[in-house]
């Protein structure tokens, strides 16, 4: 099997950005994000915010190389933005892996995007379209119809934004745990109240899901075949064992479960 790496990202408003864009020196960053809120709501009947007013909290990756199967969060707890993009444009770099998201061109991509951009990261490989390497000509991270970056939620839905599905609908129809102790919605206010270790846990089976969905859809591609799926699973379930993560633990009980 390829390298591949099943990612997903949390976020929160970007408070710092908020006070520049609507004058709001002096408020803190509850009172800020609660306007960048109110101001959305008043332009879209929606809390969700502009993409680029949204900060990184937590990079959550599972990823599967010839040695075998590692879920994990990037960086330290309270490792700053910059340092969380630039430790995942580094592992494009070093495996050049398939990249795997649930709604990662609709998203998780562009809000790295802006994010990097802001920091300064350096990506070349990521964006690297064949100028330097001509095998990525024809299959590049970029191309929403490539397969380097597989969207499975766009993927399966055969593009179609009407046939769109959610992660949690999907992993529980494959008998999967799905989200687990929180949702998108909860991460700012866990974050206020300093939960980032919930954060990153929740991120972190979020990529689980992800993956182990995609192993469903090699199979469907004809990439694996019932035994070689049933050794993938195996290895998930082994190194869910072997964690010695709570959260992950958790997670294979309730994948057993949903399977009984």
């Amino acid at each position: 099997m390829l390298h591949c790496l099943a990612f997903d990202i949390e976020t929160i408003p970007d408070t710092e950005l908020g006070r520049r864009l609507y004058g709001l020196d002096g408020l803190d960053d509850a009172d800020v994000a609660e306007f960048m809120f109110f101001r959305r709501r008043q332009q879209t009947g929606r809390d969700f915010l502009p993409l680029p007013q949204q900060r990184v909290v937590a990079i959550s990756v599972a990823l599967r190389t010839r040695e075998g199967l590692r879920v994990w969060s990037l960086g330290e707890p309270d490792a700053p933005e910059r340092e969380l993009i630039e430790r995942f444009y580094d592992g494009i770099e070093r495996f050049s892996p398939v990249l795997v998201s649930w709604n990662g061109g609709g998203f998780d991509l562009p809000v790295l995007h802006y994010r990097a951009l802001r920091h300064g990261v350096a990506a070349p490989r990521y964006w690297e379209t064949g100028d330097q390497d001509p095998a990525f000509r024809w299959n590049n991270y970029l191309n929403r119809f490539h397969a380097r970056h597989t969207d499975l939620m766009d993927v399966l839905a055969g593009y179609q934004a009407g046939a769109r599905a959610r992660l949690e609908d999907v992993a529980l129809m494959l008998g999967l745990p799905g989200k687990m102790g929180m949702s998108g919605a909860a991460v700012w206010p866990a974050w206020q109240r300093g939960e980032i270790a919930d954060i990153r846990h929740y991120c972190e089976t979020d990529a689980l899901n992800t993956y182990l969905v995609y192993l469903e859809f090699e199979r469907l591609r004809g990439t694996l075949d019932a035994e070689g799926l049933a050794a993938e699973q195996a290895r998930g379930r082994e190194t869910l064992a072997d964690s010695g993560q709570p959260h992950l633990e958790a997670f294979l009980a309730a994948w057993q479960e949903a399977e009984a």
